[in-house]
């Protein structure tokens, strides 16, 4: 029996009216709502800040897990905590001093988590893997919603759950982008236990339904 957990991404909702895709959410079998931070620096698109969080936050039943893809995220570490950061999420290519990012991360009061883009080495997460509660293997180029999954990926989820047993560490495997109902199972086989998933969610007729079917595939 799996316990691996949705994350809907509201990247692909619908912004005019958030509110009812977030109450959707609420009322589905989710298990938290995924904000995607970006800042047109790091990756190739702008999304939404601090005030929009808030209101997020505000109308959410599900913990916030806000991943930043931005560039010098240690800037701001507190003010997403201050927004309604549950889990926080910054890219190891952004990040300097990342075991100190890390453990202010954890002093905040939020469950610190590593993303590592498609071209990055898992084995690079060694020395700081009992340190996180979460690595998101990044299954897409991080930017925009609704890419198709890169086969390169499966091997460092192996690696990568490889590593975590090794070292005794609790850390779970997220990953995000091109999720479907079709490889989740594939997905979740292979050591994945937190899936974001966006555009197969907020395109789908009955998004509810989906949900519900990523959480129980057959």
């Amino acid at each position: 029996m799996s316990h691996h957990l949705i994350f809907p991404s509201i990247l692909t909702a619908d912004f005019l009216h958030l509110e009812k895709e977030i109450e959707m959410v609420n009322a589905s079998e989710a298990d938290l709502l995924h904000l995607d931070i970006m800042d047109g620096v790091f990756v190739p698109n702008l999304t939404f800040g601090f005030p929009v969080i808030r209101q997020i936050r505000s109308v959410s039943k599900k913990p916030l897990d806000v991943h930043l893809m931005i560039a010098d995220p240690d800037r701001y570490l507190e003010q997403y905590r201050d927004a309604g950061a549950d889990w926080l999420t910054v890219h190891y290519e952004t990040c300097p001093h990342l075991h100190r990012t890390i453990q202010k991360i954890g002093e905040l009061g939020m469950k610190p988590a590593v993303s590592i883009n498609p071209h990055t080495d898992v084995a690079l997460l060694e020395p700081v893997l009992k340190d996180l509660n979460m690595v998101l293997v990044m299954t897409v180029n991080p930017g925009f919603g609704g890419q198709t999954f890169i086969e390169a990926s499966w091997d460092k989820i192996r690696k990568l759950k490889k590593m975590i047993v090794d070292a005794g560490a609790e850390t779970l495997i997220q990953v995000d982008g091109g999720v479907t109902e079709e490889n989740i199972g594939d997905l979740i086989h292979a050591g994945v236990d937190v899936f974001v998933v966006g555009n197969t969610i907020f395109s789908a007729q009955d998004p509810a339904q989906v949900i519900s079917n990523l959480k129980n595939p057959s």
